[in-house]
C-alpha cells in the first residue's frame, strides 16, 4: 500500500515538473514588445498570462516574466485591469483592512475546515464587478489597434483570452486541491468568492467617457485610456452546500397537530406540527442551517392522516453532514420512536431535486379517500345505504367555505365525488361512518353539512335532513410517489 502511494506521488511529481517546463516555454514565447507595453501600463503578470491565453498551473505559482522582459510587474502597484484580484490584494469587509495575502488558498481552506463540512469534491464560484470586463474590452481594443497586424495577435490574443474569473480559478484550484485533499469538480459543495468595487456603479459613465475619448483620438498613436486603479476590490467568501432533499410519507395520529407551525396573535395552535417534528429531526441530523417542508396538500389540524400516508419533501439548506442510506434509516427510526407518537414516517429516502417532479406528477388529478364520523337529525334508514352508494362521479358545486373565506378568494369550484358508502355503527341509529373517494381539493366538511347551502348537493341534502361531521380522517392519497 505504501509503495503504491510512493509510486503515485512520484508520478504526480513528474507530471507537475512536465507542466512547469511547458509553462516556462509558453512564457518565454510571449512577444516581449507587447509584454513590456502591458507592464508599463500597470498590468499584472497573471493578467498578461490570461491575455495571451495561458492556462493551468502558471497562475498557481508566483508569476514571473523575467524570461521575457527586464521590466517586472510590481507587487505593490494595483493592476490596472483586475484591480488586484489576481494579485490576491483586496479590502476585507470582515476585518475592514487592506490585505495582500499570497496565502489566500490557505485562508479559504482553513475556513472550509473550520466549518466541518463533509465533501468529496468542491467547486469554485466567482463573482467580479462589471468594471473588470469593461477594462478587458478596452485593453483588447487598444491591443488590436497597436498590435493587430502582428501574427501572434491574430493567433492568440484575438481568440484565446482567458477571463479574470477563470484565471482566478486557475490560481486557486490547484493549491486548494492539495489543501483540501480532494479534486475540484461541479458538485453540491461550493466555495463562493465575491469581489465588488466602488467603480462598478460608474461603469456606464466610464464607458461613455471612454467612447468620447476615442472619438477625440482619431488621429495619432493609440493610447490605453483606463485610469489607474487607486483602490482594490472588496472581497468576501463563504462556503455552502446545495440543498439535500428527503422524501417520504407521513402519518398523523393526533387531532391537535397542525401540518406546519401555526401561530395566531402570538399564541400557538396545537401541541406540535408535522413540519417541526420531521424537519427538525432531519435538520439536526444533517447539521444544516435551515429546512423547508413541502407536502402534497394538507389536512386540517383536527384531521388525522392515516393509511399509506401523505407524500412530503424536506429541503435541507447548507448541510454539513452527507447523509448515507444507513443515516436516513436512522433518522426515520428516531422520528418513529419519539415518545409522544404524534407522527410517523414511512419510506424516508434521500432524493434529488427530481423529488419535486414526483410530488407534482398527478398532484392536481390525485384522488383522496376519507372516513368521516357523521351525525344526522333522524334515524338512519335501510334505503339510505343504497341511496348514498348509488352516487358515482357525483358533481358538486362548492363556493369558498365560510370558515376559510377570510383567507381564500370567493370562488365557485366544481369537484367530483367518485364514490361513497355508509358503514353503520353498532348500537347507534343516527351516527355512521361515511367512506368516500373525491377529487383533490374537495372540502369534505362542507360536503357533509352543506355550509348553509354554499355546497350543493351535500350529504344533508341527499338524505333530506340535517347532517353534521364530527370527525374526519384521510385514509388514502392516490399518488405513486414514495410508496416504497
Amino acid at each position: 500500500m505504501e509503495e503504491h502511494k510512493q509510486e503515485e506521488s512520484m508520478k504526480h511529481l513528474g507530471e507537475e515538473e512536465g507542466e512547469e517546463e511547458s509553462v516556462s516555454e509558453s512564457v518565454r514565447d510571449l512577444p516581449s514588445d507587447a509584454v513590456k507595453e502591458l507592464l508599463s501600463e500597470g498590468v499584472c503578470a497573471r493578467c498578461i498570462f490570461r491575455l495571451f491565453g495561458l492556462q493551468g498551473r502558471v497562475y498557481a505559482s508566483s508569476p514571473s516574466l523575467s524570461s521575457v522582459s527586464s521590466l517586472s510587474a510590481t507587487t505593490h502597484q494595483l493592476c490596472t485591469l483586475c484591480f488586484g484580484i489576481l494579485q490576491f490584494t483586496y479590502y476585507s469587509d470582515d476585518t475592514q483592512t487592506l490585505l495582500q495575502n499570497q496565502n489566500l488558498p490557505l485562508l479559504i481552506a482553513d475556513t472550509v475546515k473550520r466549518h466541518a463540512y463533509q465533501f468529496h469534491t468542491f467547486s469554485l464560484e466567482v463573482s467580479i464587478p462589471p468594471i473588470i470586463l469593461s477594462n478587458d474590452n478596452s485593453l483588447r481594443s487598444y491591443m488590436k489597434t497597436k498590435f493587430g497586424s502582428q501574427s501572434w495577435f491574430q493567433e492568440n490574443l484575438h481568440t484565446g483570452c482567458i477571463s479574470t474569473k477563470d484565471a482566478l480559478k486557475f490560481s486557486l484550484i490547484y493549491p486548494l486541491e492539495n489543501l483540501l485533499e480532494c479534486k475540484s469538480s461541479m458538485g453540491p459543495f461550493r466555495i463562493r468568492l465575491t469581489y465588488t468595487h466602488t467603480k462598478a456603479s460608474k461603469g456606464d459613465q466610464n464607458r461613455s467617457d471612454s467612447a468620447e475619448t476615442c472619438k477625440r483620438r482619431k488621429i495619432g498613436m493609440p493610447k490605453f485610456i483606463i485610469d489607474p486603479a487607486n483602490e482594490p476590490c472588496h472581497f468576501t467568501f463563504y462556503c455552502y452546500r446545495t440543498p439535500f432533499y428527503f422524501g417520504g410519507r407521513y402519518l398523523k395520529y393526533s387531532r391537535n397537530v397542525s401540518q406546519t407551525c401555526w401561530i395566531i396573535d402570538d399564541e400557538r395552535m396545537g401541541e406540535a406540527s408535522v413540519e417541526e417534528i420531521i424537519g427538525g429531526k432531519i435538520l439536526q441530523a444533517c447539521q444544516g442551517d435551515s429546512f423547508k417542508f413541502h407536502a402534497a396538500g394538507r389536512e386540517d389540524i383536527d384531521v388525522r392522516m392515516l393509511g399509506p400516508g401523505r407524500p412530503f419533501l424536506v429541503e435541507v439548506q447548507n448541510a454539513r453532514h452527507i447523509p448515507s442510506e444507513l443515516f436516513v434509516k436512522d433518522v426515520e427510526r428516531k422520528i418513529n420512536n419519539m415518545e409522544n407518537k404524534l407522527v410517523r414516517v414511512k419510506n424516508l429516502k434521500l432524493v434529488g431535486s427530481e423529488g419535486w417532479d414526483l410530488m407534482r406528477e398527478g398532484e392536481a388529478e390525485k384522488q383522496k379517500q376519507y372516513a368521516a364520523l357523521v351525525w344526522i337529525s333522524r334515524p338512519l334508514k335501510d334505503e339510505d345505504f343504497q341511496c348514498i352508494s348509488s352516487h358515482k362521479d357525483l358533481k358538486v358545486l362548492q363556493r369558498t367555505p365560510i370558515r376559510v373565506l377570510h383567507r381564500r378568494s370567493p370562488l365557485e369550484r366544481e369537484k367530483i365525488i367518485h364514490w361513497m358508502k355508509i358503514e353503520a355503527i353498532a348500537g347507534s341509529s343516527q351516527y355512521f361512518l361515511l367512506h368516500l373517494c373525491t377529487q383533490a381539493g374537495t372540502y369534505i366538511k362542507e360536503f357533509v353539512h352543506g355550509d348553509l347551502g354554499r355546497t350543493h348537493p351535500s350529504i344533508g341534502s341527499i338524505l333530506g335532513c340535517r347532517a353534521e361531521i364530527l370527525q374526519l380522517d384521510v385514509t388514502d392519497i392516490k399518488m405513486e410517489c414514495f410508496l416504497t
